[in-house]
């Protein structure tokens, strides 16, 4: 079974690649955001808004695993090729390496043009913060805090799962990503009825950040430090972030590029004091976004590759072990 999910894993990725997120195609995550919505017009209020946001995550989680687990299962039943090329199809839909590299570079060509009210307008398309007065360096950090970070959220993490459990648990990360979205803020309005998302996305998120950040440094060699200084930056600095994950891959990026990432920002006028990750060995510049993304897409394929090595010696030590017991 676990051959079955990784070639599903490796369709995905290809599919991800070549067709990407058409904005005009249905898809899943917009039905369960109408999902998170739905429930959360109806319970969140009046009291024990906690065990209500659990009961929403539950219901959503298990009603979204049941139907891709349904599916699924009927592919299979049909052929086995069939049942790849469904889950190979699903899995794609949890992934946004495409989709992550196009908004920002949509950031990043009017940006270069010195268009900075299109490049301000395209940020916040994919940020909380204010963007209407950043200049080009404060928009280049937002776009390149958004590609390290979601480098995990949205591409690692799922195929993670998708090894584990194939196309539902990869769809269950999904699911719960979206619901931390949503409503796992720390504000008046979510902070108990989302407290269990938040909480369960940060589990979920746990073990993929962390080794989406080891492989970003793996796989690219610092610009302006030693390897030593880098690893000891990302160790550092990544617990430095509110998310005990999202700073892995954001430090890690800062290491690679010899920049400083976190700061000053601004979310409706509020001002917000981040955590500074990385030295500032170089200014951040437009051409740092191009990088970003050349990072993203090495750690995205070196990642591929440990599934397929942990997967094959997962299977090789399962068939041993099954064959090693006497009849």
């Amino acid at each position: 079974m676990i051959v079955n999910h990784l070639i599903s894993i490796t369709f995905a990725y290809v599919i991800d690649m070549v067709v990407g997120d058409p904005p005009n195609w249905p898809h899943p995550v917009r039905w369960i955001g109408s999902m998170i919505s739905f429930f959360e017009k109806r319970w969140n209020h009046g009291e024990s808004k906690r065990l209500k946001g659990i009961a929403m995550l539950l219901s959503v989680l298990l009603f979204v695993s049941s139907i891709v687990l349904l599916v699924v299962l009927i592919g299979y039943m049909l052929h086995p090729v069939v049942g790849i090329l469904v889950e190979s199809i699903i899995i794609s839909t949890t992934i946004a390496q495409r989709s992550l590299k196009e908004a920002s570079l949509e950031v990043y060509y009017p940006l270069i043009s010195g268009d900075l009210v299109e490049s301000r307008r395209k940020l916040s398309y994919i940020v909380g913060r204010d963007t209407n007065d950043l200049e080009e360096s404060e928009i280049a950090r937002g776009t390149i805090e958004t590609v390290a970070e979601n480098t995990s959220d949205g591409v690692t993490a799922p195929l993670f799962w998708a090894l584990i459990g194939g196309a539902p648990l990869a769809m269950i990360y999904r699911a719960t990503n979206t619901c931390d979205s949503m409503v796992g803020h720390m504000n008046e309005r979510y902070k108990e009825f989302g407290w269990a998302s938040a909480k369960w996305d940060d589990v979920m998120n746990w073990i993929p950040s962390r080794l989406t950040g080891i492989i970003m440094l793996i796989g690219k060699h610092p610009e302006s430090m030693a390897y030593r200084k880098a690893w000891t930056i990302l160790f550092h600095d990544a617990k430095k972030h509110p998310s005990p994950n999202s700073g892995w891959g954001e430090a890690a990026v800062a290491a690679i590029l010899g920049i400083q990432l976190g700061g000053r920002n601004y979310y409706k006028g509020i001002v917000s004091n981040r955590a500074k990750m990385g030295e500032q060995l170089n200014p951040i510049q437009a051409e740092h976004i191009v990088k970003a993304n050349s990072i993203l897409a090495k750690t995205v394929f070196l990642f591929l590759l440990l599934l397929w090595m942990g997967g094959m010696l997962f299977d090789l030590a399962v068939t041993w072990f099954q064959s090693s017991i006497p009849i």
